[in-house]
């Protein structure tokens, strides 16, 4: 009798701890990643042609195991030149002549953007009753800003992007992201119509791609005794 009360007891303690487990739920993550990146611009027009290291820093915000808001600022490198690009750009684009302009693009970009994140399945260290899961994609998108050191540029920026995120701790993430960001100047190379050909909207203007790796640890856990949501 003793033993069957004591085998009582700690399966139901197993039980309320592994519920509480379930039940929690972290508002907050903090963490930075590496990468790599290019820009499409009139230096570079081929898909990760010059591409460059992308260092970041990520805040994510849980809202539910399905969404989450994101703030991630980033720093990508900036490099290439005209002559290896297979257009050709005379030097005075308002007039024809032989003679191609010989242009090196050197510096950096620094994007500040805010994104939300849809997961395609709900995201958590336990399964339990609710079906968490590990391991999910997800897409993304958002708006942004970014200022750029070859051209002096500020301008703002709409990203949209996929990504898979990995819980592989209870507190510790690593996502995968890829993100691509249209932007609103045709500066950010530092070079501005060489055609000649002004540029409208989105078209002939200076874009760019993000591709991070990041690892983020859970913060502010929400109190599992509390109202529920």
């Amino acid at each position: 009798m003793r033993l069957r009360l004591l085998f009582g007891t700690i399966l139901a303690a197993a039980a309320i701890a592994l519920h509480a487990q379930e039940d929690t739920f972290y508002r907050l993550e903090l963490g930075g990643g590496l990468g790599m990146g290019f820009s499409l611009d009139d230096v570079n027009s081929r898909f990760f042609g010059s591409s460059d290291l992308t260092v970041g820093a990520v805040a994510r915000f849980p809202l539910n195991p399905r969404m989450a808001v994101k703030t991630r600022l980033a720093y990508l490198g900036m490099s290439g030149e005209t002559a290896q690009d297979g257009d050709f750009y005379p030097t005075n684009p308002n007039q024809a002549g032989p003679e191609r302009l010989q242009y090196k693009l050197s510096g950096g970009l620094v994007d500040l953007t805010g994104l939300f994140e849809l997961h395609f399945l709900p995201y958590g260290w336990v399964q339990g009753y609710q079906g968490y899961k590990r391991l999910t994609p997800y897409v993304q998108a958002g708006i942004g800003f970014t200022y750029a050191t070859p051209g002096k540029a500020f301008c703002a920026n709409i990203p949209i992007g996929v990504g898979v995120k990995w819980k592989i701790r209870e507190r510790l993430n690593l996502s995968l992201d890829w993100t691509f960001h249209f932007t609103a100047s045709d500066k950010l190379d530092g070079l501005e119509a060489p055609h000649g050909i002004k540029s409208s909207e989105f078209r002939n203007k200076d874009h760019y791609s993000l591709t991070l790796l990041s690892l983020t640890y859970d913060l502010s856990p929400r109190c599992p005794t509390c109202n529920k949501d």
